[in-house]
């Protein structure tokens, strides 16, 4: 009971910090999405720092946002500009200014990501290596997870549900498996994703620059049209390609029943159309973030803990 009450509370504090300060989408008079011709990036108004890009520049001064005011990128701190709530003040400005102070140290604001992201895992790792664990010890205890739910295939009544549930818990105990640490961070990487995003599209010094033919700030739905469009045709197949093998690895269900089998497929084919139109810095964000579960889960598999508990 102590953990669900746990568990509940960091969900509300969570909603709570989600629900204070979001990117506004910079419109025009007639509230229609302001775009840079040139990038193809629709732009947000409430930038965290000052633009370089001329064209930019011109469509802010345009639709009447006040960019002398903000501080230029390499002088932006966790302090600058007015408090915008719990959200922005303790997950966006903290890593715009991570990702500004480190992109100025390496020179390149889309390696500064990727060393972002990898950090980000590294600390995570004691409970991303649980949840690994336990998607691994599913995997171990679904034969006999088969067979009870066959055993109970057509029994409805009360006392036979009541068993069925038992018999479960007693394989669960047996494989020493917590089905809520298996997802705990599936949600904790949903405001870090939010968050990445935030801090990109509100940073022009993030957005503004290249990495490979990439315009971080671009789509790859816009980028394919440009020039380079083999760059984002690239990031969306390792996007793809990463996605896929995550899921396929962190499956848990049933994989004889076809809906499973498919389900790594669908989610992938969902996180494409989404990535289509999301920043290409955050999908190197997301890409990362794959190639680094990927390996961990490639580890944990191999592991004594795992292997040693057949």
């Amino acid at each position: 009971m102590k953990k669900n009450k746990k568990f509940k509370i960091v969900i509300v504090l969570l909603l709570l910090l989600l629900t204070t300060g979001c990117t506004k989408t910079l419109t025009d008079s007639d509230k229609k999405a302001v775009k840079n011709e040139t990038t193809g990036q629709t732009l947000t108004e409430n930038i965290l720092c000052r633009p370089t890009n001329k064209e930019t520049i011109k469509l802010y001064e345009k639709n009447k946002v006040k960019i002398d005011k903000l501080p230029e990128c390499e002088d932006f701190s966790i302090t600058s500009g007015k408090y915008e709530g719990l959200w922005t003040s303790l997950f966006v400005k903290p890593l715009a200014f991570i990702l500004i102070w480190l992109g100025n140290l390496v020179k390149n604001n889309a390696i500064s990501i990727i060393i972002v992201s990898i950090a980000i895992r590294l600390i995570a790792f004691p409970l991303t290596k649980k949840t690994a664990m336990q998607s691994e010890l599913i995997k171990k205890a679904q034969p006999e997870l088969n067979k009870i739910q066959k055993k109970y295939a057509n029994k409805q009544d009360q006392e036979s549900m009541i068993k069925q549930n038992q018999e479960i818990m007693m394989v669960y105990q047996k494989y020493k498996i917590n089905p809520i640490s298996g997802c705990l961070f599936a949600f904790i990487q949903l405001p870090i994703f939010i968050a990445f995003f935030e801090a990109i599209q509100r940073t022009p010094v993030i957005f503004e620059d290249k990495f490979l033919g990439l315009q971080l700030g671009t789509t790859p739905a816009i980028g394919i049209t440009s020039s380079t469009f083999y760059a984002y045709l690239i990031i969306m197949i390792i996007i793809g390609a990463t996605t896929f093998f995550s899921f396929k690895l962190n499956s848990t269900g049933n994989m004889e029943d076809p809906s499973m089998k498919m389900m790594p497929t669908m989610m992938t084919v969902m996180i494409i159309v989404t990535a289509l139109f999301m920043p290409s810095g955050l999908g190197i964000y997301w890409a990362t973030s794959n190639l680094f579960t990927i390996v961990q889960n490639v580890m944990v598999k191999r592991s004594k803990e795992v292997n040693g508990k057949a």
